[in-house]
């Protein structure tokens, strides 16, 4: 199946966000719930500043978006498929990773 140059952005984007073991735990707990910064800095025990920075990665890659709650403001999926995609991604790796069929694994640390 050939792709289209944007549809190829979307998923590198989508890759780079989930190359960070902290989004990853960003957007599974908001797949959960929407939430604000400071309960979510409370919930991954890191700082406040360290979450806003990768909040604004989710942003930048159109993960996450942010809806105001009087003067505070609230994260959410920006859609909620990616709450779906996100539990089908986790349960194909985790499959994978339970049957390691290439001999070379250990050695290659490939896969």
């Amino acid at each position: 199946m050939l792709m289209i140059a944007p549809e190829i952005e979307v998923l590198a984007r989508f890759g780079r966000a989930l190359a960070d073991p902290i989004r990853c735990r960003i957007l599974l707990a908001l797949r959960e719930a929407p939430a604000h910064p400071a309960e979510l800095a409370d919930l991954l025990s890191i700082s406040r500043t360290r979450l806003s920075n990768h909040l604004a990665c989710l942003r930048d890659c159109g993960l996450v978006m942010t809806v105001p709650v009087g003067r505070r403001t609230r994260y959410e999926l920006a859609d909620p498929r990616l709450g779906h995609a996100l539990d089908d991604l986790r349960t194909a790796v985790i499959a994978v990773a339970a049957d390691r069929t290439c001999a070379d694994a250990a050695d290659k640390d490939c896969c």
